[in-house]
């Protein structure tokens, strides 16, 4: 039989809309960050990431998928800038807190703003800081996608990144 036409599948499940994807984007693996911004009177703004791709060198370019209506997405709009906190194996705590939308959550953590920077830096827990400009953005179903040219980078190579797929976190292996 050629595999093209086989219909024996197995135990597969066939989901479709929104279940399918969920489904689908579980099974990919990727590493955690943390968007932040401040917003027009200063204010901290932040929420836990994975939908986060590079884009091109040149520029140097990433894009972020945020929420539609999120405070962190209107301040980081408002401001024209944000940071990509790209957080380590020890963060997990963080990544929950921002997830949550605590709104204590800046209270919770240690973060700095060193000079120029577009937002917080949680430096304790990241691995690597990233600050962006935003060059462009749209809106797609109930998320905006936010390109950003990234300024400059600042890296801590010691920890391993936090990892998260089969909607649990986990480490970058060892070998």
């Amino acid at each position: 039989m050629n595999p093209a036409t086989r219909t024996d599948v197995g135990e597969r499940a066939r989901l479709e809309g929104s279940d399918g994807l969920r489904q689908l984007m579980a099974g990919f693996p990727t590493g955690v960050g943390i968007v932040t911004a401040f917003d027009a009177e200063a204010r901290p703004w932040g929420m836990t990431c994975t939908s986060l791709v590079s884009v091109a060198l040149e520029p140097p370019t990433l894009l972020v998928c945020l929420r539609s209506g999120s405070p962190t997405l209107g301040a980081a709009l408002s401001a024209g800038e944000f940071v990509v906190n790209l957080l380590h194996e020890g963060a997990r705590p963080t990544a929950e807190l921002f997830a949550s939308g605590a709104p204590d959550r800046f209270d919770r953590v240690e973060w700095t703003v060193p000079p120029a920077a577009a937002g917080p830096h949680l430096r304790t827990d990241a691995h690597a800081v990233a600050n962006c400009a935003i060059a462009h953005h749209t809106t797609h179903g109930d998320h905006v996608v936010v390109f950003a040219e990234v300024r400059d980078v600042l890296l801590n190579p010691t920890p391993a990144p936090l990892l998260y797929g089969l909607r649990q976190y986990a480490s970058w292996p060892t070998i």
